[in-house]
């Protein structure tokens, strides 16, 4: 590749992202990739984690009485 098909494709990319950063779907969507991974940054609150292991136990429980 040239350093000028470079230059050209640097270009290109440029104008790309300026047309994206006006693109209001595309402004939605970085928010959205945002939020998503701020979510999935956070902690697993203790309660909800002990209630998933109740339902669990119920599911283990009841699984093991229809097979008897």
């Amino acid at each position: 590749m040239t350093k000028q098909q470079k230059e050209e494709q640097d270009q290109q990319r440029l104008e790309m992202r300026a047309s994206d950063i006006l693109d209001p779907n595309n402004q939605i969507g970085v928010k959205l990739r945002s939020l998503y991974a701020a979510a999935q940054d956070e902690a697993i609150p203790d309660r909800f984690l002990d209630l998933l292991e109740k339902l669990d136990q119920a599911e283990m429980m009841a699984s093991a009485k229809m097979a008897k």
